[in-house]
């Protein structure tokens, strides 16, 4: 056998061995479904998950104060229900019991404690008199107004009962004396009271006790005499009271001195030095005798 004829045959081997390997591989049939290969990410994508991923979770926002006190539900109603029960007293003008209250603000039906939380409040309250239960009759309250007057008459004895000439306030007479500017405007017109009024609207605003005898007519010729006395001018009648020896309050007779301005006193000039170049004293000239 030539050395072609060896090579051949192996060659021949070889290829029956790839094709039996070519055979033995899986074929994929024409039939079945062709699976898309899922599109890889862009880099935008890449980049927007990094992010998110990479981004701190922040919890959800609470609706929790904590530099405020916890809202119980009930401070706040106690405070606002008593100002309706000041309100209420007020305008009834009469005593009235604990049941009558409760039952204008509608908390007849709240439990015991709230009923006795709000009773308590009632009590201490400054605008509120209470008159404790006696036997069967139960407590009552009412409302305690600054003045207690609710008449002329009472309005009158108070201010002749007064140590000083003080006025009151009618917005005061008013809280517990409704009708209070009415029987005011009937006693100003008798001479009985002095009466300052608003600007605005002419309301009474302070009341003082008068004196109806120390009110009497003058003349309607006096009157008209008097009003025709014409006053001088400002600065005529400053002039005319100094000429006769009248001085205003803020000018005096004392004359302040002059201040002397202290001089500075000049400084000395030093007699003398540490003397030097000594050894040049025969060379050098004296020229001391020239100094100022």
């Amino acid at each position: 056998m030539s050395y072609l004829q060896s090579k051949v045959q192996s060659f021949n081997a070889n290829l029956g061995n790839v094709a039996g390997k070519i055979s033995n591989k899986r074929t994929v049939s024409a039939d079945a479904p062709l699976v898309k290969p899922a599109p890889s990410p862009t880099p935008s994508q890449t980049s927007d998950l990094s992010k998110n991923d990479l981004k701190r979770k922040r919890p959800a926002p609470s609706d929790v104060v904590f530099s405020q006190p916890k809202d119980t539900g009930m401070g706040n109603e106690i405070g606002t229900q008593v100002t309706y029960a000041i309100e209420f007293l007020k305008n009834k003008n009469t005593p009235q019991r604990l049941s009558d209250i409760l039952s204008y603000l509608s908390l007849q039906t709240r439990d015991e404690h709230y009923k006795d939380l709000f009773r308590r409040v009632m009590i201490k309250h400054t605008k509120v008199n209470h008159k404790p239960s006696q036997g069967d009759a139960p407590a009552l309250f009412s409302f305690k107004p600054a003045h207690n007057i609710r008449s002329a008459e009472t309005l009158l004895r108070h201010l002749q009962s007064q140590r000083t000439f003080e006025g009151l306030s009618v917005k005061e007479l008013k809280d517990g004396w409704p009708e209070a500017e009415a029987e005011i405007d009937q006693l100003e017109a008798q001479g009985k009271l002095l009466v300052t009024r608003n600007m605005k609207d002419s309301h009474a605003r302070m009341v003082w006790l008068d004196d109806p005898s120390l009110s009497f007519h003058i003349d309607d010729e006096f009157q008209s005499l008097w009003h025709r006395i014409k006053l001088p001018e400002a600065s005529v009648l400053a002039a005319e009271l100094e000429s006769h020896g009248l001085k205003p309050a803020n000018k005096t007779g004392v004359v302040k001195k002059p201040t002397k301005v202290q001089e500075k006193p000049k400084r000395k000039a030093r007699a003398g030095g540490k003397t030097t170049n000594v050894h040049m004293a025969g060379v050098l000239k004296d020229f001391s005798h020239l100094k100022k």
